[in-house]
């Protein structure tokens, strides 16, 4: 619980412990006085057998006062004391309970109401906490299961054109180049595979630390659109850009390079043949602006929020033939996040849109 709801609790219990002494105070005087009225309100005579016991007590009145107040303050005291205990007694079982969070709500009495609240609440966190990890946990074994199942693949093809080579030395220098490339093509994909589970053990051990300089971000994309143009051949894809010349960013140039580089090739990778992308720049009151938009198949609303999740894959089949581990998004937001900035995404009418974007200085 955080100190003003432990205030708020030690305060109801004080006045209610000081109103309860000042209560039982009034009423013992109260009937000290009525008592006091009785005993002068008629002559007691020698004989009566209340008369010595009056007559004592007149005579050491204030000793008897003092003597019952202090009675009544002890017993006062006791029931608080015993009442404190039951509401400890109380704590501790709710905070084992909380140990060992479950759907069963903790239940205090009336006067722990404020900490039932605060410990509901720490429940409710650590249940959403638990789920989190253990699926943030199941996504990242079910991925380096599938990543081990496809290195299998790439190397059984290695291994199987290497062995032609060596077997059949007789082969035509067509069929002998046709199945070095087909071996140097499973090779690398075998090392794209390999590097997956490097970025996983990164990503989960290293900080991301940064090294601002102003570097003109203009120039960054026009030279990052060139070098993805090979790749992006394969599927016919064309650039439409919008980049004014020389806005300034202050930021770390490697690291803003693999933002971007990770959003464009995952605009590539589901990006309908034939279509464009389309980048856009734009500076304005301090803050510059970067939006990367393809052609593909429209994100859910479910998937679309959890696209930079650590190992989520919106689509798990497609990923795992090209090679994606769930990182990029989620590595990308980190280092924007590093930045000031802010990272986006949204999709409608078979369109994928993420917008970048960061403080200029």
């Amino acid at each position: 619980m955080n100190e003003k709801r432990k205030s708020r609790v030690g305060r109801q219990l004080q006045s209610r412990m000081f109103a309860a002494l000042f209560f039982t105070a009034a009423v013992f005087g109260a009937l000290a006085l009525l008592a006091w009225r009785t005993g002068t309100s008629r002559v007691w005579q020698g004989w009566e057998p209340n008369y010595e016991l009056l007559r004592w007590i007149k005579d050491n009145f204030l000793l008897v006062g003092v003597c019952g107040l202090l009675t009544v303050w002890l017993g006062v005291a006791w029931w608080f004391v015993r009442r404190a205990l039951r509401c400890a007694d109380e704590l501790l079982q709710a905070t084992r309970q909380l140990a060992t969070p479950g759907e069963e709500p903790i239940r205090l009495s009336a006067d722990l109401q404020p900490a039932e609240d605060e410990l509901n609440l720490l429940r409710e966190q650590a249940l959403r906490a638990a789920y989190v990890a253990r699926e943030a946990e199941q996504r990242k074994n079910d991925l380096i299961v599938y990543l081990a199942h496809d290195l299998k693949t790439p190397l059984t093809s290695v291994v199987g054109y290497l062995t032609l080579l060596r077997d059949e030395p007789h082969l035509s220098p067509e069929m002998r180049a046709r199945y070095t490339g087909v071996a140097l093509d499973k090779a690398l994909r075998l090392e794209d595979l390999i590097n997956e589970f490097f970025e996983i053990t990164r990503f989960n051990l290293s900080t991301i630390e940064l090294e601002k300089e102003r570097v003109d971000v203009s120039r960054m994309l026009e030279q990052m659109m060139w070098e993805f143009k090979p790749l992006m051949a394969d599927k016919r894809l064309t650039w439409q850009a919008r980049l004014p010349k020389g806005v300034m960013l202050a930021c770390d140039a490697n690291k803003m390079e693999r933002v971007f580089d990770n959003l464009i090739r995952n605009a590539i990778s589901y990006s309908e043949p034939d279509s464009p992308l389309l980048l856009t720049l734009e500076s304005e009151n301090g803050r510059v602006t970067i939006r990367l938009e393809n052609r593909g198949r429209t994100i859910p609303p479910e998937s679309l929020a959890r696209l930079f999740e650590r190992f989520y894959r919106a689509d798990s089949a497609r990923a795992t033939r090209s090679g994606g581990a769930g990182l990029g998004l989620a590595i990308a937001k980190e280092i924007v996040a590093r930045h000031g900035g802010s990272i986006t995404a949204e999709s409608f009418d078979d369109r994928v849109i993420f917008t970048v974007r960061l403080p200029a200085s």
